[in-house]
């Protein structure tokens, strides 16, 4: 995709700029930071916050920040996932994981380190309002805290080598929050500096919800069809942490019908959007190809 491409240019330069000002000690600590963020990941999140702040009219100057953390907060999240206590994990994005590059005791303060450092982005970026600066926060640390996120990946922790599996209510209610939260906060971050923000909001949750979920079905199906090499991390971890996945559920021709009625119903929720009159850019169009991505992709 040409287009997500050059979403992934513009925020590789936001994020590299956002580190110019790590501090130079503890040099190896600055390295580390660097390495587990600037790795050439899909960025889809932060890709699809610009296109929706495309979509609402939303200056570029005042979406970067947003950008860098919500990226910022997904990178801390794959540093904290691959360590020994989580999935351990030896690879990522095709380079050895941050523990293994570094340390672990390292890794973890790498996360930490990426965490403050994005709402401190948001907190510090003159160029938002102070309202939509709080706003934007309180999105965020409810997609990536107790109520997000972090929940997902303790329900997850526990759903791990019981006897039962899970219910697929449950194992939707987990990846809602394990997944879902942060692609969710993309959509609302990206229009919540908009005067029909509120109009819309039902709609960008609709949205986001629905991908967040297609988005974990793919993963949960490559997880099985693919391999390391065009992963990037290790292929068949679910199966052999023995986690509750759509597959094992559902099986894998239902899990890959139920991704498709995820993707539709995102294309029906896209549709709902206003027209993006003023940039004249098909970012519908994008968006609904990225969409489409999610449920094609291999890694």
């Amino acid at each position: 995709m040409e287009a997500l491409k050059l979403y992934q240019a513009k925020i590789e330069l936001f994020l590299d700029d956002a580190l110019q000002n790590l501090p130079a000690n503890p040099i190896n600590l600055q390295e580390a930071i660097r390495y587990s963020t600037l790795n050439q990941g899909k960025r889809i999140r932060p890709a699809m916050l610009l296109a929706i702040g495309e979509i609402f009219e939303i200056e570029e100057n005042k979406l970067s920040a947003p950008a860098c953390a919500l990226e910022l907060i997904h990178c801390y999240s794959l540093v904290h996932d691959d360590l020994p206590a989580m999935d351990d994990d030896n690879l990522r994005r095709g380079k050895p994981t941050c523990h293994i590059a570094f340390n672990e005791a390292t890794a973890i303060l790498v996360g930490d380190a990426q965490q403050t450092l994005a709402f401190e982005i948001l907190a510090t970026e003159n160029k938002i309002s102070a309202e939509h600066r709080i706003e934007m926060i309180q999105i965020l640390s409810k997609s990536a805290g107790v109520n997000g996120m972090v929940a997902g990946q303790q329900i997850d922790l526990n759903s791990e080598n019981t006897e039962a599996p899970i219910s697929l209510d449950e194992l939707k209610t987990l990846h809602r929050l394990k997944t879902g939260a942060l692609i969710k906060a993309a959509f609302l971050l990206g229009a919540c500096q908009s005067t029909k923000f509120e109009q819309y909001r039902p709609v960008l949750e609709n949205l986001g919800e629905s991908i967040g979920l297609a988005f974990q079905v793919q993963d949960d199906i490559i997880d099985i069809e693919s391999d390391t090499q065009t992963l990037g991390k290790t292929q068949g971890k679910d199966e052999a942490a023995n986690k509750s996945t759509f597959p094992k559920l559902l099986g894998l021709e239902a899990a890959k019908g139920y991704r498709d009625s995820l993707i539709e119903q995102a294309k029906n929720a896209l549709k709902s959007l206003p027209n993006n009159s003023k940039t004249g850019k098909n970012t519908h169009r994008f968006l609904e190809q990225l969409i489409e991505f999610i449920a094609q992709r291999n890694h």
